[in-house]
């Protein structure tokens, strides 16, 4: 199983190189608004289809939402539900 910790580093790695931010992903608060940090909805997408091949999952429908991906905490969970939906 993949720990909080490990979840929130890759996600942090992903948003360095997909997020497009004017800030460092690797020294924000789990909670900062990645849009005031100035990733757009382009960047977003193409950090949801990073974090999909990083872990094996796909976002369901219900989680395509801006809610989701607005902050390293909130990807974090997301994460968390879809792996234990499909453990490997």
């Amino acid at each position: 199983m993949t720990s909080n910790d490990e979840i929130e580093k890759t996600i942090r790695e992903v948003l360095t190189t997909h997020g497009r931010m004017s800030s460092d992903a690797m020294t924000l608060s789990a909670d900062a608004d990645l849009a005031l940090e100035g990733m757009t909805s382009h960047a977003t997408v193409n950090v949801m289809l990073a974090l999909e091949e990083k872990f094996d999952v796909e976002f369901r429908e219900d989680m395509l939402t801006r809610k989701t991906f607005e902050s390293i905490a909130s990807m974090r969970d997301a994460l968390l539900e879809l792996i234990s939906e499909n453990p490997s």
